[in-house]
C-alpha cells in the first residue's frame, strides 16, 4: 500500500498581512510531485460530519458571517473569515476525512492532509486561533463512527490543541496528547489538566527553545507509553511546523532534522500498535520554507525514506533542561 495525501490550499481564505495565509504553502506546492504519494480527490465535509464535533449554532453562525459579513475578524487571535472561508473550512475538514477513510479502508498505508484553514484550536462551540472547524477532531470522530473503537491524536504544533482536548474531554474512545510551548496562545494545556482522564488526556508543556533533544525525550518517554497504554487502532497527528526555532510567532527549538525524528518515531509507533494506520494533519507553521521542509519530513517518514531535503537549520539557541517536567508528566499519568 502507498502513501496518500490531500491538498486544500484555500487560496481565497486570505486576509491582509495575516500569518495564516496561502503563502505558507508556496514553497511546498511545487515539491509535492517529488514525493511518492498519491493525491486524493476531496469532497467537502457534510454538515452532519461537521456536527459530529461542532454545535449546529456555530456552523450556522459561521456560514452567515462568511456569506453576509465577510471579510471580518471574528476573534482576538485574530481569526478572520472571507466570503469563501465557510466552503474552504468544509473542504479542509473533508481533506482529513478523505485521508482517514483511505487509511481505514486499506486504500493507503498512511496519509497526510495538507489543509487550511487549520483546526486544532476550534472548540465544539466556537472558532478561534485562526481555526474555523476542528479538522482533526472531525476526522477522528468519523473514524469512530465508521467502526474504530479507539483512536489517538498526538499534537506537536507549538500551541496547545485546546479545541481537540475540549472535543474529547469525556469521550473515552479518543486519547489526546499535546506537546507545546507553555505560556503562549491560548494559555492552556498544563500537565495537571483533566484529572478524570489520566493516561488519556495528556499535556506536555515545554519551555521556550525546547528542541530536538527535548522532543526526542518526549517521544521516547511520553509518546511511547501513551500509545502502549491506550492501544489505538489508528493514530492522527496534528503537525504544526511552528515549533521550528525560527518560526515568526513562537520560540521553540525544533530543526528539520528534529521534525524528521519525531515523524519517524510516531510512524514506528503506528507500525507497532495499529498496523501502520496513521494520518498527519497540517496545523500551524508560518515560515513557508519550514512548512515545506517539515512536510517533506512527514512524507519521507511515511515512505520509510531518508530525509530528501536536507536543511542546515540547527537551533542556534541553547535548549533548556526539561527532564524534570518530563518526569512530572510521566508521574502524573503513571507512565514512570
Amino acid at each position: 500500500m502507498s502513501t496518500a495525501y490531500t491538498y486544500v490550499p484555500s487560496p481565497n481564505h486570505l486576509y491582509p498581512d495575516h500569518p495564516e495565509s496561502p503563502a505558507r504553502l508556496d514553497i511546498l506546492q511545487p515539491r509535492l510531485k517529488d514525493y511518492n504519494a498519491n493525491l486524493l480527490d476531496v469532497k467537502p465535509a457534510s454538515h452532519h460530519e461537521i456536527g459530529l464535533v461542532h454545535h449546529p449554532k456555530l456552523v450556522a453562525t459561521l456560514e452567515t458571517i462568511c456569506r453576509e459579513e465577510a471579510p471580518a475578524i471574528i476573534d482576538y487571535a485574530p481569526t478572520y473569515v472571507t466570503s469563501s472561508s465557510f466552503d474552504d473550512a468544509l473542504l479542509a475538514a473533508g481533506g482529513v476525512i478523505t485521508c482517514a477513510r483511505a487509511v481505514m479502508n486499506g486504500d493507503a498505508q498512511n496519509a497526510f492532509a495538507i489543509v487550511r484553514p487549520p483546526g486544532h484550536h476550534a472548540e465544539p462551540d466556537k472558532a478561534m486561533g485562526f481555526c474555523l472547524f476542528n479538522n482533526i477532531a472531525i476526522g477522528a470522530r468519523v473514524a469512530i463512527n465508521e467502526g474504530l473503537e479507539r483512536v489517538m491524536i498526538i499534537d506537536y504544533d507549538a500551541h496547545q490543541g485546546n479545541g481537540t482536548q475540549a472535543a474529547f474531554l469525556n469521550d473515552e474512545r479518543v486519547a489526546f496528547l499535546s506537546a507545546h510551548q507553555w505560556g503562549i496562545y491560548p494559555g492552556t494545556g498544563w500537565f495537571e489538566d483533566a484529572p478524570h482522564a489520566k493516561k488519556r488526556i495528556v499535556n506536555v508543556p515545554l519551555l521556550a527553545y525546547a528542541g530536538d533533544k527535548v522532543y526526542e525525550q518526549v517521544a521516547d518517554k511520553i509518546f511511547k507509553p501513551f500509545v502502549e497504554s491506550f492501544k489505538p487502532q489508528m493514530i492522527f497527528i496534528s503537525v504544526g511546523f511552528d515549533a521550528h526555532w525560527n518560526d515568526p510567532i513562537t520560540t521553540l527549538g525544533l530543526s528539520t532534522n528534529g521534525y524528521f525524528t519525531l515523524a519517524q518515531k510516531v510512524v514506528a509507533l503506528a507500525d507497532e500498535h495499529c498496523d501502520g494506520k496513521i494520518v498527519f494533519v497540517l496545523e500551524g507553521g508560518y515560515d513557508p520554507l519550514n512548512v515545506a521542509n517539515g512536510a517533506g519530513t512527514v512524507f519521507d517518514a511515511m515512505s520509510r525514506n531518508r530525509l530528501s531535503h536536507e536543511a542546515n537549520d540547527l537551533n542556534p539557541h541553547k535548549e533548556p533542561d526539561c527532564e524534570s517536567r518530563i518526569e512530572e508528566v510521566r508521574k502524573s499519568h503513571g507512565f514512570s
